[in-house]
């Protein structure tokens, strides 16, 4: 089969795609990673609410964002204000799980032109496509991860202010809108962590893996 360093470089470029999506889809669609987080921050001891007035608002919320029916939190009070904000983070998870879709069928339908077309991913520097894109995510988002972990209040207004620029709506009334109430940031930090902790055993994945491959495939070459 004939090398093609064309290849590698969108295989790596789906891959990134592919392990950045899926990262943060994790959080966003493990919902018992929201519910623990109910007990250890004792949300029902430092607001009003039930655990499962609280599991309801979030559940509702977490629907409308993924596109599923109209905005409500359940017994907890909302504004236009605050619904405007949830309309934008609607935008951008669904805009993840296509990036997820899309970059699934991308690296599948690659790898089947390859095999149609005799083709194999060629190296770059002596190194595969899994290399290429586990090296590069791991190389952003541990500075990403370090300069959280070192003022983790100015990375989430920078976070906000990219994301959702020239608003201002993600910053939320407490008694207006509840639901940031049950939202504590300690919980965003820990999605934070979360993400970086899958990114990173993902690149660790596909960097081993290219090792072994590129490897393997010396070896065979040398017993051909």
């Amino acid at each position: 089969m004939r090398p093609s360093k064309l290849l590698t470089v969108l295989l790596a470029a789906a891959l990134a795609a592919l392990l950045l999506s899926a990262s943060v889809a994790v959080p966003i669609l493990c919902r018992p990673f929201y519910y623990a987080h109910i007990d250890a921050l004792r949300l029902t001891e430092v607001t009003p609410w039930t655990e499962q007035e609280i599991r309801q608002a979030y559940d509702e919320m977490l629907d409308f964002c993924l596109g599923k029916g109209e905005f409500s939190t359940g017994v907890l009070a909302w504004s236009d204000w605050g619904k405007s904000h949830f309309e934008d983070v609607r935008v951008l998870f669904l805009l993840d799980l296509r990036v997820l879709a899309v970059s699934a069928a991308v690296f599948v339908c690659l790898l089947a032109g390859a095999r149609l077309t005799r083709r194999r991913p060629g190296t770059i520097l002596g190194r595969g496509p899994g290399f290429w894109a586990g090296a590069g995510l791991a190389a952003v988002f541990l500075a990403i991860g370090a300069w959280a972990a070192v003022d983790f209040d100015r990375a989430f207004v920078v976070f906000h202010t990219v994301f959702f620029p020239g608003k201002e709506n993600w910053i939320l009334n407490y008694q207006t809108d509840q639901i940031i109430n049950i939202l504590p940031e300690v919980f965003f930090r820990n999605c934070a962590l979360l993400i970086l902790a899958l990114l990173v055993t993902g690149c660790a994945v596909l960097i081993a893996g290219d090792f072994f491959l590129v490897r393997t495939r010396k070896a065979k070459e040398k017993t051909t």
